[in-house]
């Protein structure tokens, strides 16, 4: 795609989105299902059944999904995409590009261990290796906007209001 068929496909959208703010409002959902044998959770993608269980660093036999390395590829697929978003939109001579995430946890905090061990990462570091023969002020360009619309890097930026609730 290039960056005119992008902007032919998006400007309906942002002109509806300009007119009527409630149409850019979509809730999106995903849903698990607890097993009733194991520690884990079936976590339906659309696509296939992820089991998620726990990592190995919390007794976990290391086989199901850790739900850490989950948001981080949640990190590495939303900023790639949006990388390459605003690649196409800017023109931007990208070749092979590819995005790294990693995260450092403390499992003592999860593992209620050491109170003043964080529960969560304590820090995510975003990478990308870029094949381009563009310039500095471009390619900082090109990560500035990705880091301003990757939607699951602004999320864990911007911590969102977050409830909880519970029914029977």
């Amino acid at each position: 795609m290039d960056a005119t068929a992008l902007k032919a496909m998006q400007a309906p959208l942002k002109e509806a989105y300009r007119q009527d703010a409630a149409k850019a409002v979509i809730t999106l959902r995903a849903r698990g299902t607890l097993d009733d044998r194991s520690i884990t959770c079936k976590v339906e993608t659309g696509r296939a059944l992820a089991v998620a269980g726990l990592h190995p660093a919390t007794g976990g036999s290391g086989l199901e999904l850790c739900s850490g390395d989950m948001l981080l590829e949640a990190l590495v697929a939303c900023a790639g995409v949006t990388l390459k978003a605003v690649a196409t939109a800017l023109e931007f001579r990208l070749g092979n590009a590819t995005v790294e995430a990693e995260g450092d946890l403390d499992f003592r905090g999860t593992l209620g261990v050491a109170r003043d061990a964080p529960v969560g990462f304590r820090e995510i570091r975003l990478k990308f290796d870029l094949d381009t023969d563009e310039p500095q002020e471009r390619i900082d360009s090109l990560l500035k906007l990705t880091e301003r619309y990757c939607v699951v890097f602004q999320t864990i930026n911007n911590k969102p209001a977050l409830s909880v609730s519970a029914s029977r």
